[in-house]
């Protein structure tokens, strides 16, 4: 299985995602699901993730030094089993730029419900910790459906 998340530059909230969800998926067992994560945008190609993005990670328990950002399309759009917008103006930027079977909101999964992982890249720490709790929860749930569509569960 394939999946990717998506923003915007990909510094903050998409490598957040890619980070924990990493996590969660090796924690299940899942460690053969291919995981990348993007930005609609390339101006941040290469870089780091964003320094208060890391930081929050690092204080939960997780390493973001892996991360450098990239541009979608990454690869073959059409090989992706699992597109997960950050927020609906990337939904929209992706229309067309990958497979519409898989395209999906990232907190369509959420528990607590859909909508939008909030951009925390123009406010303060409190921005970042909100969008960490949202990806870890909305993660598990992504673990949990990606293992039940297995053959055999």
């Amino acid at each position: 299985m394939k999946i990717a998340v998506v923003c915007l530059g990909n510094i903050c909230r998409s490598p957040m995602a890619e980070v924990v969800l990493r996590d969660r998926l090796d924690g299940a067992g899942l460690d053969d699901v291919e995981l990348v994560s993007a930005g609609t945008g390339g101006w941040h190609a290469g870089e780091k993730m964003d320094r208060r993005a890391a930081a929050t990670l690092l204080e939960a328990g997780y390493d973001p030094e892996r991360h450098r950002a990239q541009q979608w399309p990454v690869g073959d759009p059409e090989t992706y089993d699992l597109v997960l917008a950050m927020d609906a103006d990337n939904l929209a930027d992706l229309a067309g730029q990958a497979p519409e079977s898989g395209l999906r909101m990232f907190r369509d999964f959420d528990p607590e419900g859909p909508g939008d992982v909030p951009d925390p890249y123009y406010g303060g720490v409190e921005g970042f910790r909100e969008v960490l709790a949202m990806v870890e929860r909305t993660s598990d749930a992504i673990v949990a459906s990606v293992a039940s569509a297995r053959p055999g569960s």
